[in-house]
């Protein structure tokens, strides 16, 4: 299906095929394409032949702006998002779903894998404007959470089943390792991939890939292990027979990184001697605190990359991340980043890279820690490959 956008009095024209969004009225048809909180619902109206974008508050159409080719933030200008039945599903809905539903997750391949598509905002990316490593992490947390909530287990916790739930359990995470072969930029959109397994007797794996929605690329894939706690006594716990027999039927048997490409060494603990920068006075704030009212994970990333050389952050792109968890942080705990240089990677000639299919041109050991008693927190292991020349101007 062919499809193209024009600017007509500010308002976005699509030209396509006739009768795609009938309705039933007899000069023109529409359809929703999303609505918000806020009541702001864009509809797709068909005048000469022609459909035109128009985003409405409560009942007064108002025009769409068009940005490179998108309709806030969706693309309008490339046959990929209009032209098959995934697309036709993310404009029209199902008939009777309420209209936001199209726009979540779907279950595919018999249930076990969840799919969830998201369009990168101008937030979301850092000064290269691409995706940062905090965005990747919050968008793996988010297809996670609504896996979770879409399969029918959710109960009132944070991604705890109903069982769970009963038992004042949670789920936390213990490692994370992800590998990123190629970052989005600002207005692309991405498509996620999740699913579970059982890890060990007492633990539960979460994989994760994600892909260039257009040319379907596999552009990153991580890795996670869980665990459970209870949300009071905040002690681990054993998975109870009832919620191991809720996520049994969702358990799938693949990985997302092989075994052999998968960081699971474990990371050297770093000290005031082995640490060559260390940036203290790090203070959790409100905004940082999760439903489970510890520190969300993905506030960690920044923390951590406050101890690496700003030169660094500049010229190189993060390739690879593991993170091993040790302790809750709380609003209240002033922090310490330290980061080293991996002393073994420049005399290690069979070295191993984990992300992508070339050495890494920096390796750092990072750690986290409470400044008043050095109580560790998250350590992590850091790849970096500097970045292509085009990418830095």
């Amino acid at each position: 299906m062919a499809s193209m956008a024009a600017r007509t009095n500010n308002i976005a024209t699509l030209r396509l095929p006739g009768d795609v969004f009938k309705v039933g009225k007899k000069n023109e048809t529409g359809t929703k394409l999303g609505c918000y909180p806020s009541r702001h619902v864009a509809m797709i109206t068909r005048k000469n032949g022609n459909f035109v974008v128009r985003a409405g508050a409560g009942g007064t159409p108002r025009s769409v702006e068009t940005i490179n080719g998108k309709v806030n933030g969706v693309h309008v200008g490339e046959a990929k998002l209009f032209g098959n039945k995934n697309s036709i599903e993310l404009i029209n809905g199902d008939g009777g779903s309420p209209p936001h539903s199209s726009l979540h997750g779907k279950f595919v391949e018999e249930r076990f894998v969840y799919r969830q598509t998201f369009v990168i905002r101008s937030y979301e990316i850092g000064p290269d404007k691409t995706a940062t490593m905090e965005t990747l992490m919050n968008l793996l947390q988010e297809t996670a959470l609504n896996h979770v909530t879409s399969s029918g287990l959710a109960g009132n916790g944070f991604g705890a089943t109903r069982e769970m739930s009963i038992r004042k359990l949670i789920w936390v995470v213990t490692r994370i390792h992800i590998q990123v072969h190629r970052y989005s930029s600002w207005g692309d959109v991405v498509e996620i991939d999740t699913w579970v397994d059982a890890a060990g007797k007492n633990g539960m794996r979460r994989d994760w890939i994600i892909r260039d929605y257009q040319t379907q690329e596999i552009i990153t894939r991580a890795t996670s292990t869980w665990v459970i706690m209870n949300r009071e006594t905040r002690r681990l716990s054993k998975i109870p027979d009832q919620v191991r027999q809720e996520v049994l039927p969702f358990y799938l048997n693949r990985f997302a990184i092989a075994t052999e490409k998968n960081d699971s060494e474990k990371i050297d603990k770093l000290n005031d001697d082995t640490a060559e920068r260390i940036t203290s006075g790090l203070a959790p704030r409100w905004s940082d605190m999760d439903a489970n009212q510890h520190v969300n994970n993905v506030k960690y990333i920044g923390w951590i990359l406050e101890s690496v050389p700003i030169n660094v952050l500049g010229d190189y792109d993060l390739t690879s991340m593991t993170l091993e968890y040790r302790r809750e942080c709380r609003q209240s705990n002033l922090l310490e980043s330290l980061t080293s240089t991996t002393s073994s990677l420049a005399d290690d000639s069979n070295f191993k890279n984990n992300s992508i299919n070339r050495r890494p041109d920096l390796e750092y050991t990072h750690l986290l820690r409470m400044q008043a008693d050095k109580v560790e927190i998250i350590r992590a292991r850091t790849e970096w490959n500097r970045k292509q020349k085009h990418k830095l101007h």
